[in-house]
């Protein structure tokens, strides 16, 4: 009987240092999947921040300029739109987007394909003509009758990529 109770005792022993030791291991696992989780969300939001930060530039998040059209009693969603469509619009014309300063090169005219507002008096826009591409800064002035004045401020058109 008392061998009984000492192996019992020696089984019941081993059973709970098992455990213990599995114990530690799984916590220890789950520590680190914690940590790793933490890095990844510390990274996320650097990520999120990065990108507020890039959207600096906008007149959506200028409330300075959204104020400028707010003084003169209109609501600068439509007049980005109206902005936008006027730009849209002389990508119509005959030798592509006048806003553009080059001539059209092997017959192809060169038109705006993107255009962001940056604030109530600059746009900057990304110009293509499918082989060559830059991008233009343009300055603009809203008329609320008439279409919209562009001028353009400054351009730069990248080199043709050579194919190795």
């Amino acid at each position: 009987m008392k061998n009984t109770f000492l192996y019992l005792f020696i089984l019941a022993l081993l059973l709970n240092i098992f455990q213990y030791v599995n114990s530690n291991k799984i916590l220890d696992a789950k520590e680190k999947e914690v940590q790793l989780t933490k890095e990844r969300l510390k990274i996320a939001r650097d990520s999120i921040s990065i990108v507020g930060y890039n959207d600096y530039f906008d007149i959506e998040k200028d409330q300075d300029a959204q104020d400028y059209y707010y003084s003169k009693n209109l609501d600068y969603l439509k007049v980005m739109q109206k902005v936008n469509e006027d730009i849209q619009e002389l990508n119509t014309k005959p030798n592509g987007n006048p806003l553009i300063p080059y001539e059209p090169i092997d017959g192809k005219n060169f038109i705006i394909n993107k255009a962001k507002v940056l604030n109530h008096r600059w746009i900057i826009a990304e110009f293509s003509n499918t082989q060559l591409w830059g991008q233009v800064v343009i300055k603009y002035f809203h008329n609320e009758d008439k279409p919209t004045d562009f001028e353009t401020v400054e351009t730069i058109l990248y080199e043709k990529q050579k194919m190795e």
